[in-house]
Parts: C-alpha cells; sequence; structure tokens
C-alpha cells in the first residue's frame, strides 16, 4: 500500500510542478499558438508523412487503431449492434476518385451519420463562413492524389494551446457508406477526417455524443462564447447578430427540452428540440413596404427544415425584390433555411456567439482586449471546496486577484470584463464514467495584503460582488461585467465539494488588468527546540514508559512502544497507532549522530513536539471526530506556523490521508515532523540567505534517503541547484 502511494505521489508531481515548468518554458518559445502547434501523442505530421511515402506504406495511426475501441465503449461498444458490420476503409477503397475538399469547404460538406454530435457539426457548419478560421484547423495542402501517403492532420484549440493530431484516413463506413459525418458531395472527406482527429482528441467517437455547440466553436478558434436566454432577448440583439456576422464570430441556437423523452422530438414546423443549429446568414429585407429581418440556419442533418414564414416553399418570398430574391432564395432540400426574426425568438431558446475576441458585442466598435489564462485543479481534500453554499471548505477552491485600474473607453465608470471557467478533458474521462461537473465562480471585492490565499473568516464575513449567472454542467461557464475600479477575488468551484477536476480560467478585460493566482508563500515559524538536563529526561522517560531503564538510546521498536502505549491513553484520538516504519522515519529525521537510535536528549525533543502537535490537533479537530479533515488540517497546519502552497497542500493530503481524506493523529505527527525537519535542512543548508541551495549528487542521495519525497519533490518551489559532481 506504501509503495503504491509513493508511486501515486510520483505521478502528481510530474504533472505538478515539472509539468507546469515545462508548459512555461514551451509558451515562452511560443508552442502551443497556432503557427507553432503541440504535437498532440508526439506525433509529427510531416516526419510521419515522409517516412510513409519513403516506405511506400500507407500510414496506420496506433494512437488511435481501426478498432473497436476507437469507436466508443458503450453504445459504440463491442456488444453493440450499431457496431456490427462496421469496417474501417479508406475513401480510395470505396470511392473512384475521392478528393479533400471539392470547390471549397462549405457548408452542405457537412451532414449528420449515426452520432449524436450535432453540436459539433454546427460548430463546422459555422467554421465554413470563416475561411481564415477554416484553414487553421484545416491545414492547406492536403490531398488524396498529391503526396498521398494515408495521413492527414487537423489543428484545435485545446484550454489555451493549439494542438496538431494526425491520423490516417481509415474511417467507419457500414454497409458501403460513411458511418458518421459526411459530405453532401459524396466524393469530399475532409470533414469525416476532421471528425475523426476530434474524435481521437477527445479518445473514442461515443465521447463526442451530446454537448453544447460552444465546445466547437471554442476548439475551433480559441475565442470566448456567451450565451443569450431568447426567452428574455436583450433589446438590441439583432444587432448584435449582425455585427457578430461581420466579425467572423461563430453562432449556434437551440431549442430546450424538458426531459430525455424530448429529445429530437419533431414541432409543428419542423424544428427539431434538443437539436443543435448553427446560424449561417443575417439579412434585412423589404416585404410588403416594411424592413424584415431575417436569419438563415442550417440543420446539420442535411435536410428536415423549417416550414413556417420564409421557409423553401412559403409565400413570402413573392413579395421580395426579384434581386434580392434570387441571391438568398434557395428551394434544395440541404437542410438550410431562412426564419424571421420574430419566429426565431418565438421558436428557439438559447443562442450561443463565439467571438473571436471578447468584444463587447453591444459596441458598434471593435476593441483591442487583454487576456490572462490560468490552469487550475481542484483537488479531493486539499482544494476542491464547493461553491459558497459549503463555508467550512469554499475557502480551499484555488483563489484569483484581478485588478481593475482603468474605467471603460466609453465614458462609464465602471470597468468592463467577462471571467470564463472551463473545465478540461471531461469527454476523454468519460469511458471511465465521468463526465462535466456543475461548475461556476464568484466574484468578492478585496483589498489587501498580494499573493495571500484568503482563509474561511474572509468569506463568512463578506458578501460576493458578482457570480456567474450559472452553475452549470457545461464545458465553460462565461459572464461579463461592469464592475467599479478595485480589487477583485475569483473563486472558480464545484457546485460539490470534493469533485476533482482541472480547469482553465480565462479573464478578459476592455483595459489592461492586472490579475494573478492567489497562494501562499512557502513559510514556517518554528518554536525554539527545548532541551533539558539529562537526569531530568531520563526521569521523564521512566514516567512514560511506567519502567526503569538506563538504556541512553532509543531503538524504533522502542519508540514504537512508548508512543502507542501513551496515545492508547488518549480515547479522543482516532489512530491505527505508530507503525514501526513511522518509528523508523522519525528515528531518521531526529537522529543527528547517525546511530539510527535516539538519544535521550533527541527524544525528549521529540516529544515536546508531540506534545505540541497534540495541542494543535485538538484545538482545529472542530468537529470532535478524533481526525482531521481537509480543512480542519489546512488551519492546523497554520496554526502551527507553516505556510504552504494550493499544490504541496494537495501532495500532503495525498500522503498523509486515509481513503476518506482524514488524518488521523499518528499520520498528523508524522506529516509536521517531516515539515519542520524539511525547513529546518533547508535554513541550515542556506548559508548565503538567498533562497537557493545548491547540491552535490551525493547530498541529493543523502537527503532523499533521509528526508523523504516531501523535501525532494518540492525543491523546485524553492529554486533548489542540482549540481552533480561527477
Amino acid at each position: 500500500m506504501e509503495q503504491v502511494r509513493e508511486q501515486v505521489i510520483e505521478r502528481v508531481f510530474a504533472s505538478g510542478v515539472a509539468a507546469r515548468l515545462r508548459s512555461q518554458w514551451d509558451r515562452n518559445e511560443g508552442i502551443g499558438q497556432n503557427d507553432k502547434a503541440l504535437k498532440f501523442l508526439g506525433q509529427d505530421f510531416e516526419y510521419l508523412q515522409s517516412h510513409s511515402l519513403q516506405s511506400r506504406r500507407l500510414f496506420e495511426d496506433d494512437a488511435f487503431p481501426a478498432q473497436i475501441s476507437s469507436l466508443g465503449f458503450k453504445e459504440l461498444g463491442s456488444r453493440s449492434t450499431k457496431t456490427q458490420g462496421v469496417r474501417w476503409m479508406r475513401p480510395t477503397e470505396f470511392c473512384s476518385d475521392p478528393h479533400f475538399i471539392v470547390d471549397g469547404a462549405t457548408r452542405t460538406d457537412v451532414c449528420q451519420g449515426a452520432l449524436g454530435d450535432c453540436w459539433l457539426l454546427a460548430a463546422i457548419a459555422s467554421l465554413t463562413l470563416n475561411e481564415t478560421l477554416l484553414h487553421r484547423v484545416v491545414p492547406h495542402g492536403q490531398s488524396f492524389h498529391q503526396q498521398y501517403a494515408g495521413i492527414f492532420h487537423f489543428q484545435f484549440w485545446q484550454f489555451g494551446e493549439w494542438v496538431d493530431v494526425v491520423i490516417d484516413d481509415r474511417l467507419p463506413v457500414k454497409d458501403g457508406k460513411l458511418l458518421f459525418l459526411h459530405s453532401a458531395e459524396g466524393a469530399e472527406f475532409w470533414s469525416a477526417l476532421l471528425e475523426k482527429a476530434y474524435a481521437k482528441l477527445n479518445g473514442c467517437y461515443e465521447a463526442l455524443s451530446g454537448g453544447s455547440t460552444s465546445e466547437g466553436f471554442e476548439d475551433f478558434t480559441g475565442g470566448v462564447t456567451e450565451m443569450f436566454e431568447l426567452k428574455k432577448a436583450h433589446p438590441d440583439l439583432f444587432s448584435i447578430i449582425s455585427r457578430a456576422v461581420e466579425r467572423g464570430s461563430l453562432l449556434g441556437c437551440s431549442i430546450d427540452i424538458s426531459g430525455v423523452f424530448e429529445m429530437e422530438a419533431m414541432t409543428f414546423k419542423k424544428l427539431v428540440k434538443g437539436h443543435a443549429y448553427s446560424v449561417t446568414g443575417v439579412e434585412e429585407v423589404e416585404f410588403k413596404g416594411s424592413p424584415t429581418k431575417l436569419l438563415r440556419i442550417r440543420n446539420p442533418w442535411g435536410e428536415m427544415e423549417w416550414t413556417g414564414a420564409w421557409s423553401d416553399n412559403s409565400r413570402e418570398w413573392a413579395g421580395v425584390d426579384p434581386s434580392v430574391r434570387a441571391r438568398l432564395y434557395n428551394r434544395s432540400e440541404d437542410g438550410e433555411f431562412w426564419m424571421s426574426f420574430r419566429d426565431f425568438l418565438r421558436e428557439f431558446s438559447r443562442l450561443e456567439i463565439c467571438n473571436l475576441t471578447a468584444d463587447a458585442l453591444q459596441a458598434s466598435q471593435v476593441k483591442k482586449w487583454s487576456s490572462a489564462l490560468y490552469p487550475g485543479e481542484w483537488r479531493r481534500g486539499s482544494t476542491a471546496g464547493g461553491c459558497r453554499n459549503y463555508p467550512a471548505t469554499f475557502w480551499l477552491n484555488p483563489q484569483f486577484k484581478v485588478a481593475l485600474q482603468h474605467p471603460d473607453t466609453d465614458g462609464q465608470s465602471g470597468c468592463s470584463f467577462l471571467v470564463a471557467l472551463m473545465q478540461k478533458d471531461r469527454r476523454r474521462q468519460r469511458r471511465e464514467g465521468k463526465d462535466m461537473e456543475t461548475i461556476g465562480f464568484t466574484i468578492y471585492e478585496f483589498t489587501g495584503q498580494a499573493g495571500v490565499h484568503l482563509k474561511r473568516d474572509f468569506f463568512l464575513t463578506h458578501s460576493s460582488s458578482a457570480r456567474s449567472e450559472l452553475f452549470i454542467n457545461l464545458r465553460e461557464v462565461s459572464t461579463r461585467f461592469c464592475l467599479p475600479q478595485g480589487e477583485y477575488i475569483v473563486v472558480p468551484s464545484t457546485f460539490e465539494p470534493q469533485k476533482d477536476g482541472d480547469f482553465v480560467l480565462r479573464v478578459f478585460s476592455e483595459k489592461p488588468a492586472d490579475s494573478q493566482e492567489l497562494d501562499d508563500d512557502i513559510t514556517a515559524d518554528l518554536p525554539e527546540e527545548v532541551r533539558n538536563d539529562f537526569e531530568l529526561i531520563q526521569t521523564k522517560i521512566n514516567l512514560l514508559t511506567n519502567q526503569y531503564t538506563t538504556e541512553a538510546e532509543i531503538s524504533a521498536s522502542k519508540l514504537q512502544t512508548i508512543l502507542n502505549r501513551i496515545i492508547s491513553k488518549h480515547k479522543d484520538l482516532k489512530t491505527d497507532g505508530f507503525g514501526k516504519e513511522a518509528c523508523r522515519c522519525m528515528i531518521t529525521l531526529m537522529d543527528t549522530t547517525g546511530t539510527g537510535k535516539l538519544g535521550l536528549t533527541e527524544f525528549h525533543v521529540l516529544w515536546e513536539k508531540i506534545k505540541r502537535y497534540l495541542t494543535v490537533f485538538r484545538k482545529f479537530d472542530l468537529d470532535k471526530s478524533g481526525t482531521m479533515s481537509s480543512y480542519e488540517m489546512r488551519m492546523a497546519l497554520e496554526s502551527s506556523g507553516f505556510k504552504l502552497t494550493n499544490h504541496l497542500f494537495q501532495l500532503i493530503i495525498l500522503r498523509y490521508a486515509k481513503e476518506d481524506l482524514n488524518v488521523d493523529f499518528d499520520n498528523f505527527v508524522n506529516c509536521l515532523i517531516r515539515l519542520e525537519t524539511m525547513f529546518k535542512t533547508f535554513k541550515e543548508m542556506d548559508t548565503d540567505v538567498d533562497g537557493v541551495v545548491s547540491f552535490s549528487f551525493f547530498q541529493v542521495c543523502h537527503h532523499y534517503q533521509k528526508h523523504g519525497l516531501l523535501l525532494l519533490r518540492e525543491s523546485s518551489l524553492w529554486s533548489v541547484n542540482i549540481k552533480h559532481c561527477f
């Protein structure tokens, strides 16, 4: 069990400090931008294509194999009838003359198949309206004729970085036809290959089933999405939509359902409930002498169109100027139709607009917005505090400060900014039974010491200044605010506490605004050690052990006997007792002579520590459970003189808490002894007090053995330099 725990800590550390450093280095080099996209799973398109051409073998992608596992795990799993008879075939095997793109990528290239990813297809259809954006996602120069090697690649924005995803062109085929997304032009395959690349990015095709169009919008642009409830429509919404279309924003809309039984139910005029449509055009025409506002909508099914006013066969078109009618009117059954703005507000429930920047759509002038992006994480037992309905743990959530220093340029007294909270990798985790968490954020006004993680008392005595409109189980929630100048704290959270997850917080402001993550500096304010004379210590030991001894040293087994005899008398403490390994660890940490035993003076120092820890433990065991909950543990550590970062606290909970996330007394003692030793060791070695310590290779080995994982794993937090001496 201990070995498993250590391995888990190793993985957390590797994905924590080291990963953050690597990510920062990459960003400094410009890696992760669209022109220097990260190579997903380390696959380099140009190298793999060149290798396939030289070997004269078509590329086969082992990272996303042509197997059932790439289709799905439940509805598209091995036991599903939907996957029976599915073959993986290259377009060259079932199409006489396949093409990547025919006469440009258009909305009619996006027709839905047997997968419930209409939200994604609506986003792809909108993407075709902006050629610049399209070629960010679909790189130029790909073909089934020139340099064809059975390999293609696409680029997607993922949580602040662009990634390049390589695939082979083996596609799921059933009864001689593509199973999923396909083009109305049967010999065109860019859209089907794009869907496959996106499925690979998210783990499998089934992971794409069900979602919000805003996900696709943002993964194709890196933009930020805002939602508009059409039942309480903004009075200037038609102008907002018009400006959004002019600026190349992507737009989607849908009709809410009241239950699962209404999913894909048809309205009287052939609109589909719970289905994602894209808004592809906006016009204002003269009809019977009056201006009439129109929207063009597309159903990604490629069929099933609105039959009301301004539909393909409606009589309204006869009352429009012939030149306008010739430009707009299309009677084909292609899934695209016009409808009046008034009917749009009546029939649809929600509009999603993805802006390429955070420009206020209400403003007629395009503005340059400042932006900041922060990765973060919620971890059970340490930083997953839940929403403010849970005051005991809410303060444990990550916290971010935003300093609004300059009012808007339009004469308003407030400062406009937009906060967007996005949870990461949830689709990829569906195979593990996970789905979107319910997320949101709360904003508090604050003026105080910079860089300090706010504690429980602050949130108990201060009301919020603003919050996200909803706590909802979408990948992202975003809300626009206009608040007075000042400093504000943004607290992102899941609705319930103890929910694991990774997130990205983005802050967009019209004027430059300083922002930073709030975290405590790593410090320790430790009491002086009390050392008594030898005879007094000997007397104390005899009293503790209830027997007379003249031993000058205490072994691990003797220490275990002493500590467990004492702790058994405290019936209010829950503990499994001090194990032999824990006692060996304490002796290793406290042993100054290298004998593997504690001298009486060293034992006395240890015993005084344990008495002090017992006082702290009882003080902060607020519910008198005999154990420390995670938030009690954090308060106890601070009371003991330790201020730690969120990440270090996560490691402590992972290392010392049991499965129920509670810390019993023996683990509490072990943790504090290690922390004290770690700080004292560093202070002793930092002779020039510059916050940097240099280790030789042999010192690294020594301190790793003596102080365990905690010191060296978090050494980068003190900027430790490790100098190899061989």
